[in-house]
């Protein structure tokens, strides 16, 4: 009987070669590994090919489903749990630990990114939580108008997936956190977020977000989409509410990202 984990990860690329050995590295403990790959003009393949996991090319005809959708509607996975992470998250061993150990009572479960900053993850601030880990017969990512909105293309926008018409079942959330590298090349996560902000720009512009999956999210959503000052409160948010002042300097600037994103974009 295999020790591994049964459960199929999957991981979307675009030249990510700096950061998919990291990623890779920390994903042996997984019975099947998949890296998407929209025909990367970097080394990404290879790497991927070195570390004996699955690579599937993709191309976009610009329509839906998108790519992380797409996924689960044309791969032939081992498994219908599945667990989409980014080439610039790493897992850590205690996590990998609570995805063995778990019992699946939910149909999804939030994970939450813990950012790293100058090699070290920040133990306050902001984090980013998202519906990553679900089984993939009971949720789906829901189609949005955005085909016009510039910005994202051919992967889907800051929305979480949503149970399937139909389902029922409850979302939970993992005690233990991914690290999530993305401030580590400052110059990458500025224009990636500058895109994002115009994605969402249009977004609200057009009234075009899903229902988020939980209602708490959804108030949240509702509360601070309509504030003004929404710079200075994200920035407040991450620096005081969070505590990001006890990660000192690290934590300063990770509030800063947070507050030049709203202020020059959204």
């Amino acid at each position: 009987m295999s020790d591994k984990i049964p459960v199929s990860v999957l991981v979307v690329t675009k030249n990510e070669e700096a950061n998919l050995p990291r990623c890779l590295s920390a994903l042996e403990r997984f019975e099947e590994i998949i890296v998407v790959d929209s025909l990367s003009t970097d080394t990404t393949a290879d790497i991927a090919r070195s570390f004996g996991v699955t690579v599937m090319p993709f191309v976009w005809n610009g329509a839906y489903p998108k790519k992380r959708q797409w996924c689960l509607d044309n791969l032939r996975l081992k498994h219908d749990r599945v667990f989409f992470v980014d080439a610039d998250e790493e897992l850590t061993p205690r996590l990998c630990d609570e995805i063995a150990a778990l019992d699946w009572a939910c149909a999804g479960y939030f994970v939450r990114g813990v950012y790293v900053v100058g090699g070290r993850p920040l133990r306050f601030g902001l984090t980013n939580n998202k519906l990553c880990l679900f089984d993939r017969r009971k949720i789906m990512f829901p189609v949005v108008d955005d085909l016009d909105i510039p910005g994202m293309g051919e992967i889907e926008g800051h929305y979480q997936p949503v149970l399937k018409p139909g389902t029922t079942g409850k979302i939970g959330s993992l005690r233990c956190g991914v690290l999530h590298h993305a401030l580590e090349d400052p110059s990458r996560h500025e224009a990636r977020h500058k895109n994002y902000a115009i994605w969402e720009r249009g977004m609200r512009a057009r009234d075009a977000y899903p229902q988020e999956p939980t209602l708490p999210r959804k108030w949240l959503k509702v509360a601070f989409g309509g504030l003004p000052l929404r710079p200075f409160l994200a920035f407040l948010h991450s620096y005081i509410i969070k505590l990001g002042i006890f990660d000192g300097v690290n934590g300063f600037f990770l509030a800063k990202c947070r507050y030049l994103y709203y202020k020059h974009y959204t």
